[in-house]
């Protein structure tokens, strides 16, 4: 065995990251799609508002990076308790620069876009690789836990600008980034692309794939959801303690009608007309669930 073989099973098995296969890619979608309504359910089910609940979700995050890190191995539950803490915080940071900020959906995805480009370059000038087999070391590890903090939240932003002011919908948007994972597998397949520039760009788009699903589980059917508007939110029964009782019953009809959504309209209101766009539903009632924060 050469000297390079010695030393890369000696990385693999000092690696505080599971190996990349198919079941990883599996269970990050999995896991960012319950990052979703996690950080929803903070900010708008129970009205913290964005900046209260992305400070809650930022000290769980800290607990988590710094219990993954002293970890002396590799141990699962603790890596994919992180993964979801870096989606819920990621969610509502997104949520507070694109709407709290006031600049948007494209001017927070260019913001949080240009913080994930400096990370790459700060940790790549620092220790002259971002690769994932060399995340042993405690400062390796720093860096790997910040870049996917900030991809996790140019996620959700392009998630929701994707789903929003493209028009796209939910079920839109993940076909459009289902499709673009496509490619980079094609990509890793076919071509001599570097691979780790393709695992980065597959771990950002897995993201909006998943905010984009978690939505469409959690919003109501008026707003291009899967939810009846009297039902509560997927988000509230998964973190609520106990359970709103209506729970044992989530999954609507389909086509179904909430009677009560006039009734919750002030009488001068002028409500969206059918022939408004579900996005355009959606856009005006996040923007009125973010307005507390």
């Amino acid at each position: 065995m050469t000297r390079f073989m010695q030393d890369t099973v000696v990385e693999q098995a000092l690696s505080k990251v599971p190996e990349i296969t198919l079941l990883f890619w599996i269970v990050k979608i999995a896991a960012t799609t319950l990052g979703e309504p996690g950080g929803d359910a903070l900010s708008m089910s129970m009205k913290l508002g964005y900046l209260t609940a992305t400070g809650i979700l930022a000290v769980i995050f800290l607990v988590a990076v710094g219990t993954q890190i002293a970890a002396k191995r590799f141990h699962p539950a603790v890596y994919w308790t992180t993964i979801i803490a870096t989606t819920m915080v990621g969610t509502t940071l997104a949520d507070f620069a694109d709407r709290s900020l006031g600049i948007g959906y494209a001017g927070g995805s260019t913001l949080l876009l240009a913080l994930l480009i400096a990370s790459f370059a700060i940790w790549h000038r620092t220790l002259g690789t971002v690769s994932v087999g060399s995340i042993s070391a405690p400062r390796a590890e720093m860096f790997y836990w910040m870049t996917i903090m900030f991809s996790q939240t140019l996620g959700t932003a392009l998630g929701d600008w994707t789903a929003d002011t493209a028009g796209l919908g939910y079920t839109g948007g993940a076909v459009v980034f289902a499709a673009l994972l496509a490619l980079v597998a094609a990509a890793y397949y076919r071509t001599s692309i570097s691979r780790t520039l393709l695992f980065w760009a597959a771990f950002v788009l897995t993201r909006p794939l998943g905010a984009v699903v978690g939505d469409f589980l959690d919003k109501p059917v008026a707003t291009g959801g899967s939810r009846c508007r009297a039902m509560p939110p997927r988000s509230a029964c998964l973190f609520s303690s106990p359970p709103p009782s209506c729970c044992s019953s989530i999954a609507p009809p389909a086509g179904c009608i909430d009677p009560s959504f006039m009734q919750e309209a002030p009488m001068n209101a002028n409500p969206d007309p059918p022939s408004a766009s579900a996005s355009t539903r959606c856009r005006r009632s996040r923007s009125s669930s973010g307005s507390s924060s």
